[in-house]
């Protein structure tokens, strides 16, 4: 597994791994805003190889379908950008329409929240990491 990039490191929880690399959870408890760090050099999601690709999108539907299911999200945002970051990173966010930027998206419109609780955080890891 490639070493985190600082940003990445710096704005998330690292919640361990995943059947495809990293797990991560936005220290902004706005929401649960979710990324996938697929283990691999690839920079960009459509140049991985079909296996990979397809675990990685696995481990991504089953958080959406947590988010939906456990979280009652009506709506779960997934993306790829990867211009400020060059680590490839998927972004997994529960969306709702009270939510502090709806309908904008998450990116540049989120304002700062309260962090997570070490509570939340153990519970999180252990619904996402740990769960078949």
């Amino acid at each position: 597994m490639p070493e985190l990039h600082p940003q990445l490191q710096a704005d998330c929880h690292d919640l361990g791994g995943v059947a495809s690399g990293r797990l991560l959870l936005s220290r902004n408890a706005s929401l649960h805003w979710l990324i996938v760090v697929p283990d691999t050099e690839a920079t960009d999601l459509l140049d991985m190889p079909g296996d990979a690709l397809a675990l990685v999108m696995q481990d991504c539907q089953r958080i959406g379908q947590w988010l939906k299911q456990v979280h009652a999200y009506p709506k779960v945002n997934f993306g790829a950008l990867g211009n400020l970051v060059p680590q490839l990173h998927l972004h997994i966010v529960g969306r709702r329409p009270d939510d502090p930027c709806w309908p904008q998206p998450v990116w540049g419109n989120l304002p700062a929240a309260g962090a997570w609780s070490d509570t939340e955080i153990s519970a999180i890891r252990e619904a996402l990491t740990h769960a078949p």
